[in-house]
């Protein structure tokens, strides 16, 4: 049994607090508004996040951050990608050295362009950082259907560590060294959700969704490659995996945002609506400025922040992609008379 410190309370926070709860550790968690503990230490469930999730009676909920953090052999960072850095600057003088901490929130910093962990390193550099990811919808997991996701970390032995505190029979864990390129998957596959959900919204079909997915990884693995993710990573969990169900599912709050963005709402009504971060908004604008950075093109995403901050019609985006000058598919595939 291992004691964790779960820090933050939104529904993949609980719904892994549950997981890791049934594999027989020790969890408390942490969440800075006494509101939400106070709800979760009464009714042991979250109506509004994760309706029909029994939190078991031995978890423990506490407001003081310290609690969370100190003596605990593992802690999973949980918090929304816009809090990360205030969330990690706070718990910088509680957490002891070689600590592991594990971030499972998908984002990128807007300011620096930074990724979550390399945030999480600057502001506590005692201690070792990885990330959880891949195609993992937390009102699946909090009820215990089968899901398979992948842990990053630069050293082996603590990449095993957590794939051993977190496997169970319906939670598969896989192992990868490539950091960087799994969390760039999860955060820009944010931004093409929003572009499905768009398309969604707009009334197309099937095929639009697919050349959005199709496409969608064929941009995030151009950029990723560029700063130095792996083409392999792209193509497993944390990214086509992780994009197929943010661009299909219903319970993709960046999905069901695009979908009243293409029905007309503006980004703000939106995100209203949704009643939930939509990461995607935070991760468009840090996308475009590591486009910018790496000489990339990202036409999908580009479009998604004209929609986003520039009021462009979504119809209008949509023709702006379809027209623009014709390509090959895959440019490492040479034609037979130009061999």
């Amino acid at each position: 049994m291992a004691k964790i410190g779960m820090i933050g309370a939104g529904s993949w926070g609980i719904a892994l607090a549950v997981l890791l709860n049934k594999n027989g550790h020790d969890v408390t968690i942490w969440s800075a508004l006494p509101d939400e503990i106070d709800l979760l230490e009464k009714e042991h469930e979250y109506r509004d996040k994760l309706p029909g999730v029994m939190l078991p009676m031995d978890l423990h909920f506490t407001i003081e951050l310290a609690q969370a953090v100190q003596g605990k052999e593992l802690l999973v960072l949980a918090v929304p990608s816009a809090f990360t850095r205030a969330t990690a600057h706070s718990m910088r003088e509680l957490v002891s050295e070689g600590q592991i901490i594990v971030n499972v929130a998908k984002g990128i910093e807007e300011k620096t362009l930074m990724t979550l962990s390399e945030v999480i390193e600057q502001e506590i550099p005692q201690a070792i950082v990885a990330v959880l990811s891949g195609p993992s919808h937390a009102e699946e997991v909090g009820r215990g259907i089968p899901t398979t996701i992948v842990v990053g970390s630069k050293k082996r032995a603590v990449a095993e560590t957590i794939q051993n505190i977190f496997m169970s029979q319906v939670f598969r864990v896989y192992i990868s060294p490539d950091v960087l390129g799994i969390e760039l998957g999860a955060a820009l596959k944010n931004v093409v959700a929003l572009a499905a959900g768009i398309a969604d919204g707009l009334g197309y079909g099937d095929n639009t969704k697919a050349a959005l997915i199709t496409r969608g990884i064929a941009e995030i693995a151009r950029l990723g490659m560029a700063m130095g993710g792996k083409l392999e990573t792209f193509s497993g969990l944390s990214g086509i995996g992780d994009l197929i169900v943010t661009c299909a599912s219903m319970h993709s709050r960046n999905r069901r945002a695009g979908i009243l963005i293409g029905q007309g709402h503006t980004m703000e009504e939106a995100m209203d609506e949704v009643k939930m971060v939509v990461e995607g908004v935070y991760s468009a604008k840090a996308a475009m400025g590591l486009a910018q950075k790496y000489q990339v093109q990202l036409p999908i995403i580009e479009q998604v922040n004209a929609i986003l901050f520039e009021h462009k019609p979504a119809d209008e985006a949509v023709k702006e992609l379809m027209l623009r000058d014709k390509k090959v598919e895959n440019t490492r595939l040479p034609f037979e008379d130009e061999v």
